[in-house]
């Protein structure tokens, strides 16, 4: 019994763990997601104001002022940056004539505006003489010279060297047999048409051929031969057609180095290019 007295009595900690106690916890990481976020927005703030002029900062409080209407229009106006990009003043190019000196235009007299009516007479046809004969061409003025099927094979454009009317193959319609400078009868229709829209005026004219890429590379390629055979062949269209032969100033072969699709081999580039030449 006495043994039974002695011993030590038996004393149980209960222990409470929290949960998310100090490093362990989420808490700080909320705080620190908002500071990044607070140095985030500084630093946008920092760079807005260096790299923006001071309407486009005015711009920018005036799209957050939400007393002010926005514009709502895609592209530009009176939105964020009036439609102007951030970069603006130091990426693109500006009007100004640099340091040039400044030009000063007399007034101009009734000799003087003569003498410029003569000098556009002398020069040829204007632009307004190249539209009418496009609409002459793809019937924009009335009822068209060029069919349906023939329609398909022409476009027309104005370039710095003059109006220049193109005439190109199609899938299962081209003008020349394969490989050869031998014209089908629609290229010899399309060729009475077009010299009769070339006779309207008295520019000269410039003929060039185009042909594609052939599918595999030979020892010996005839493309150029070819370009050069077709261009000249339609010269002889034109001129069997009622083009004075006079007017011909030159008469040229690209090969296909010169391809009016991306892809070589595509028939759209088999064409030919009549061009009426500015004076």
């Amino acid at each position: 019994m006495a043994g039974h007295n002695d011993a030590a009595p038996v004393i149980i900690k209960k222990k409470k763990v929290v949960a998310g106690d100090g490093h362990h916890g989420g808490a700080w990481k909320v705080a620190y997601a908002d500071f990044v976020t607070a140095m985030m927005a500084f630093f946008m703030l920092m760079w807005l104001l260096n790299a923006t002029t001071e309407k486009q900062r005015k711009g920018i409080a005036d799209y957050f002022n939400p007393n002010v209407p926005i514009n709502r229009i895609s592209g530009g106006g009176d939105a964020l940056f009036g439609g102007k990009s951030v970069f603006e003043d130091s990426t693109l190019a500006k009007n100004g004539t640099g340091g040039l000196p400044p030009v000063t235009m007399a007034p101009r007299t009734k000799a003087d505006v003569g003498a410029h009516r003569v000098a556009n007479e002398e020069s040829g046809p204007s632009d307004k003489a190249f539209g009418m004969i496009e609409d002459f061409l793809i019937g924009n003025g009335g009822e068209s010279l060029v069919t349906d099927n023939l329609m398909k094979h022409v476009i027309t454009r104005q370039t710095d060297e003059g109006l220049v009317i193109e005439v190109f193959d199609l899938d299962e319609m081209p003008l020349f047999v394969d490989g050869e400078a031998r014209a089908f009868p629609i290229l010899v229709d399309l060729m009475r048409m077009i010299a009769g829209a070339v006779n309207l005026v008295a520019n000269e004219v410039a003929v060039e051929g185009h042909v594609r890429a052939g599918p595999l590379p030979l020892a010996q390629p005839k493309s150029w031969e070819i370009s050069v055979d077709r261009a000249d062949s339609v010269r002889r269209l034109l001129e069997a057609h009622g083009l004075d032969a006079s007017r011909i100033d030159r008469v040229t072969g690209h090969a296909d180095r010169d391809p009016a699709d991306l892809t070589p081999m595509s028939v759209r580039n088999n064409r030919i290019e009549i061009i009426l030449l500015r004076d």
